[in-house]
């Protein structure tokens, strides 16, 4: 199975691709080498930027082609939150602006090829063994066939949806995170109450998010009339697992349960029979709270569906490099391998 050995692999390797999954807090970049079998690929370098870090994005892909023997490497493909309009990235959460002709012409590279951010997970999905998920929910294996939902609570609320297509399947990217977020309990109708105060609609990342979990523990402060000190989503999470903050703890167990209730939803909306996969960063650290909490329960709780949800099987997924690798497969799929040449191989 190609994309998931960090080996170097064979020295007749002949496509260089740089492969780069680009979010709102973090930029991961693998140099990638594909061998002469086809379909066949290897990471050989692979680091984490912060994107705080950098002042652009062609900053950071400089400082990887650097560090990490980049330099030969022709064509990038890059996975990124948001979705292409004309020349730009649109995306509430990236640091800075994107524009694609100024980042080809400041990399001075021949290809910059361009997915969606969780497109590229659920091309990656392909290359995920099962046994390394972690089982949520349902059975281990799916009992019917149909799409495979992936959802990613990092930044914001990634989702796309891989469909089987005979050995091609087709790979919709979608913004559900832009979705309005529809509240069930009576603690859900007061957060959401709160946050309206500052905001105009309140989306689905505004709360099922990194971001958003912030957003949470500060309404959920509020309702309780408690000042608490601002916190990041790490922190929170930490404070929750050390049972030693009430505040903390609601807000989890909140989360937890509307993230299962939205995932129940999207299951429906998009008829995910085949599965889900849960990535993103926030959910790794989690995944005790989530064991704990009304996830499952909420998920299930969809009336007469309850039957169809309990056959899907939900994972969650903790592969660092998901991103990268279905980058890489994304670009491979439409760029036979055996038609792709190095710099130096191009220039003969």
């Amino acid at each position: 199975m190609g994309g998931t050995t960090s080996q170097r692999g064979d020295a007749r390797a002949h496509a260089v691709l740089i492969a780069a999954d680009v979010g709102g807090t973090h930029a991961r970049i693998a140099l990638i080498e594909a061998g002469p079998a086809g379909g066949d690929f290897a990471i050989v370098e692979y680091r984490k930027y912060a994107c705080a870090d950098y002042p652009s994005l062609a900053a950071i892909i400089e400082a990887f082609r650097a560090e990490a023997r980049g330099g030969a490497a022709d064509r990038i493909a890059l996975a990124v939150a948001g979705y292409v309009i004309d020349d730009a990235v649109v995306n509430v959460n990236l640091p800075w602006p994107i524009s694609i002709s100024n980042l080809r012409a400041s990399l001075d590279i021949g290809e910059l090829a361009i997915v969606n951010d969780f497109e590229a997970v659920a091309h990656a999905i392909g290359h995920v063994d099962d046994s390394a998920a972690v089982l949520l929910s349902g059975p281990s294996r799916a009992s019917l066939q149909g799409p495979v939902l992936v959802v990613g609570p990092g930044t914001g609320l990634g989702a796309a949806l891989r469909i089987p297509n005979g050995g091609r399947p087709v790979v919709l990217a979608t913004e559900a995170g832009q979705a309005t977020l529809a509240p069930e309990t009576d603690i859900e109708l007061d957060v959401i109450g709160e946050l309206r105060k500052t905001m105009k609609r309140v989306q689905v990342e505004h709360v099922l998010s990194g971001t958003g979990l912030v957003n949470l523990h500060r309404a959920i402060a509020t309702l309780r009339g408690v000042d608490a000190q601002p916190r990041t989503a790490a922190a929170i999470t930490a404070a929750a697992l050390a049972q030693n903050d009430p505040i903390a703890i609601e807000t989890a167990n909140v989360f937890c349960g509307w993230l299962g209730a939205a995932l129940g939803d999207l299951a429906l909306t998009y008829g995910a029979q085949g599965g889900i996969y849960l990535a993103g960063g926030v959910l790794p650290q989690m995944k005790d709270l989530v064991a704990r909490s009304a996830f499952v329960e909420r998920f299930l709780d969809k009336g007469a569906m309850r039957e169809v949800l309990a056959r899907t099987p939900v994972r969650l997924v903790e592969h660092a490099q998901l991103g990268v690798i279905g980058a890489a497969s994304w670009y491979f799929a439409r760029h036979p391998i055996g038609h792709i040449e190095t710099r130096e191989q191009s220039h003969a």
